[in-house]
């Protein structure tokens, strides 16, 4: 298998943790939920990844920000 091969893993929509489910609904507002569950999470390219994760550092900031004036 070559370094830069990809390998596809089967995402269970149905079985996430409360973190992969932020993440997967990040990736739905971008417009990217389709592919995720058809190719899983390696079928993003970089810049694709770096946004989700940027979104999803940013919303847990923001809820950790409500946990604490609340």
């Amino acid at each position: 298998m070559s370094k830069n091969s990809k390998k596809k893993e089967p995402f269970d929509v149905h079985n996430m943790t409360p973190e992969e489910q932020l993440k997967f609904e990040i990736a739905e507002e971008l417009g990217l939920g389709d592919r995720v569950i058809k190719e899983g999470w390696r079928c993003l390219t970089a810049k694709e990844s770096g946004r989700i994760g940027g979104l999803l550092a940013k919303k847990k900031r923001e809820m950790k920000k409500a946990a604490e004036e609340g």
